[in-house]
This record gives C-alpha cells, sequence and structure tokens, in this order.
C-alpha cells in the first residue's frame, strides 16, 4: 500500500486549494477512500469520506459546504478540493484508505495565513 499525497502549500484566508492522492498497491476503485488532517499538537482528525464509486460523501462538520471529496478511479487518485479556507484549516493533510488504517502517506502541509 502505498499513499502519495499532494497540492498543499501557502494560502490566504478566503482562498483554495486542490489535494491529490495517488494509491497504489491495493484495489483502489474497490475501496472508500478518505483525508485526515493533522496540525500542530492536536491528534490527527477526520475531514471526509467517498465510497468507492463516489455514491456517498461525508464530511466534518468543521468543513462541511466547503470542502469537496471526490475520486477519479482510472487515475488512482482522490481529490479534496478545499475553498474559503481559514486559518484553523491549516494543517497537514493525509489520505487514508479505511480498510488498510495502520498505512498513511507523507501528507501534504497546508497552511492558511494572511
Amino acid at each position: 500500500v502505498q499513499l502519495v499525497e499532494s497540492g498543499g502549500g501557502l494560502v490566504q484566508p478566503g482562498g483554495s486549494l486542490r489535494l491529490s492522492c495517488v494509491a497504489s498497491g491495493f484495489a483502489f476503485s474497490s475501496l472508500a477512500m478518505s483525508w485526515y488532517r493533522q496540525a500542530p499538537g492536536k491528534e490527527r482528525e477526520f475531514v471526509a469520506i467517498i465510497t468507492r464509486i463516489a455514491t456517498i460523501t461525508n464530511y466534518a462538520d468543521s468543513v462541511k459546504g466547503r470542502f469537496t471529496i471526490s475520486r477519479d478511479n482510472a487515475k488512482n487518485t482522490v481529490y479534496l478540493q478545499m475553498n474559503s479556507l481559514k486559518p484553523e484549516d491549516t494543517a497537514v493533510y493525509y489520505c487514508a484508505c479505511p480498510n488498510f488504517p495502520n498505512y498513511w502517506g507523507q501528507g501534504t502541509q497546508v497552511t492558511v495565513s494572511s
């Protein structure tokens, strides 16, 4: 199992970013995928999840209405579109597969600051 996140960066409050995660080593199109984040000094927290054919999505209350999770099974990639970013969204973002809870990528840093 390999998960490689990208797309993070520094953005001003109110801005947008799109994160990507390329997965390999398992049957990506058959499994749900999720995003988590970990802010400095805090525990890792759930952000969003998407079912294998994208029929169902679910979000943490803190990002609902601002973030959108999607996937492209042909590319083994899951995305996180983040709009209306706030300073409290600053964190390292990770993708994960619920079926492999011990596997994490290196994460991608998102910093929201003016």
